[in-house]
């Protein structure tokens, strides 16, 4: 309506606007950098984001309100500023990245006033509440089911009975405190939001490694847009004698990788031909692997070979081979790579050591196929969900139960070296290779624990994964634990882990604990 109001008013006839919510790759690059941009983003810090979000509400009607309102009102302020900052830690934060707005927290509001304003009853419907707010207005947002149980857990944390009271803000944590205040004035809302301690990762339910994890992801970062803005070649380069017999890295890189995985081939025929009673389950999780094993070093191979004869002059340099110099020069995975290989956020020089082992855990199986290694490392599968399943087939075959209701349990052992395990576990099998985040197992009290300073993962034991019968009750002293492939998460989940814990499952819920693993170099 405004625009119409300026084109009646004899606008200039090149005037034009643009709005968009997303990206666009329509307007030209020389107009963009000739705008104007206007912004309105979420300020950095959780004491600036509950500072503006409390703005939100008007001073007189907030003096008028019920003090339970009050209350609960400022608890929600916080609980946004929360959903707002949580990002900053990137995968232990969230599993994916949500558009929480201003928005979400005026609606909510609106629905906390409709609920209580008019309602006769002394008891808070927090559930209602909770519902509404984690499920509809936040939840509306949010996909990842992990994703989802957090935000829950901080509802079930500060909508309670006890924030109308002065409740401690900051959950589960040891050393660090800061109390809701009092009902009061507006005034004295503001006053208490001063005295707010110096922002860290206890106000979000996280272990303080969460910011060494943070800050150490941003310098990587830098450091990576900086080496990509380099110069292939400085100018005047490749003149001098010296220059022209120079070795080309990636000429080096490619006869070096091809030296180790040339050779590399898997008779899957030999598995195939085992007879039905030799054949089960786990041999068809080994030809799996074999077929991607082989899958990849045929890859790796072709495209090395063509690179090589490129270098010689034998071939003419195509894009393709132009792609798979520059990986190996920057010491980056080429394209083809990564869509037929494994989860893996390593370097490349640390990605070839991590496949030689996966060749050395598939070499060992394969010289006895008809029975499975004392101790699995699943981190070295290309498709661990395969042997987990294979698991409960086995289970089922034994049983005779159905296999849509069976699922993996895990028990962890007391065997830190897979190498100790003698035999083969009697129920399901043993697996290594988990690395825990956010938090550390304590192998004197058989339970989950506070991480230790700088310790950012931590090697769990040799774990007895076996298949049972869901159970309809979830154990109080259990945290289901997500495990993933690699530190990124979402979209690699492998299968739910159930730990044993003495404190409150929610802590480590809060505080993004998860199992990695392939954690990278």
């Amino acid at each position: 309506k405004r625009l119409d109001a300026y084109a009646v008013e004899n606008s200039n006839p090149y005037f034009r606007l643009f709005l968009s919510a997303d990206p666009s790759s329509g307007i030209p690059i020389g107009l963009l950098e000739r705008s104007i941009k206007l912004t309105n983003e979420p300020p950095q810090g959780l004491l600036a984001n509950l500072r503006r979000s409390f703005a939100l509400f008007n001073r007189e009607e907030f003096d008028e309100r019920d003090s339970k309102i009050k209350s609960i009102l400022f608890a929600l302020c916080h609980f946004h500023s929360l959903m707002l900052e949580r990002k900053k830690f990137g995968p232990l934060g969230y599993n994916m990245k949500y558009p929480f707005s201003n928005g979400d927290l005026r609606d909510s509001a609106s629905v906390l006033y409709n609920y209580l304003e008019g309602s006769t009853s002394v008891k808070i419907p927090w559930e209602d509440l909770r519902y509404i707010f984690g499920e509809i207005m936040y939840g509306g947002h949010i996909v990842d089911d992990w994703d989802r149980r957090m935000c829950e857990k901080y509802l079930s944390y500060f909508m309670q009975d006890e924030i109308l009271d002065e409740m401690e803000l900051v959950p589960y944590a040891d050393g660090l405190s800061w109390k809701s205040p009092g009902p009061g004035t507006h005034e004295k809302y503001l006053e208490h939001i001063e005295t707010m301690p110096p922002e860290s990762p206890l106000f979000f339910g996280m272990h303080p490694n969460a910011e060494i994890d943070f800050r150490t992801k941003m310098c990587q970062s830098i450091f990576e847009l900086l080496q990509s803005i380099q110069p292939k070649q400085a100018p005047g380069q490749g003149s001098s004698d010296q220059d022209i017999f120079a070795t080309n890295p990636a000429e080096e890189m490619c006869n070096e990788i091809l030296d180790e995985v040339r050779e590399v081939k898997y008779n899957v025929e030999e598995v195939a031909s085992l007879s039905e009673q030799e054949k089960g389950p786990y041999q068809f999780v080994l030809m799996q692997e074999c077929d991607c094993m082989n899958c990849l070093v045929h890859e790796m191979v072709r495209g090395l070979n063509e690179l090589q004869q490129g270098f010689k002059g034998e071939l003419t340099m195509s894009e393709h081979m132009e792609h798979l110099a520059d990986a190996l020069t920057e010491q980056t995975l080429p394209v083809w790579w990564v869509k037929l290989g494994f989860p893996s956020t390593r370097p490349l020089r640390s990605w070839l050591v991590n496949l030689k082992d996966r060749c050395a855990q598939l070499d060992e199986w394969f010289e006895e196929p008809r029975i499975i290694p004392k101790v699995i490392d699943v981190s070295k599968l290309f498709n661990p969900q395969s042997f987990l399943t294979a698991i409960k087939q086995v289970c089922c075959q034994n049983q005779k139960l159905e296999l849509d209701r069976l699922h993996v349990y895990t028990e962890v052992t007391k065997r830190i070296d897979p190498k100790s395990v003698e035999s083969v576990a009697r129920d399901g099998a043993y697996v290594t290779g988990m690395y825990l985040e956010g938090a550390r197992w304590d192998a004197n009290t058989n339970c989950l624990e506070d991480s230790r300073p700088k310790e950012m993962f931590t090697r769990l034991p040799v774990i007895n994964c076996k298949a049972g019968l869901s159970q309809e009750r979830e154990d109080k002293n259990v945290y289901l634990c997500p495990t993933y492939a690699v530190p990124t998460r979402r979209p690699h989940f492998v299968f739910v882990a159930q730990l044993r814990t003495k404190q409150p499952a929610a802590k480590w819920t809060l505080a993004g604990v998860a199992i990695i693993l392939d954690i990278g170099s």
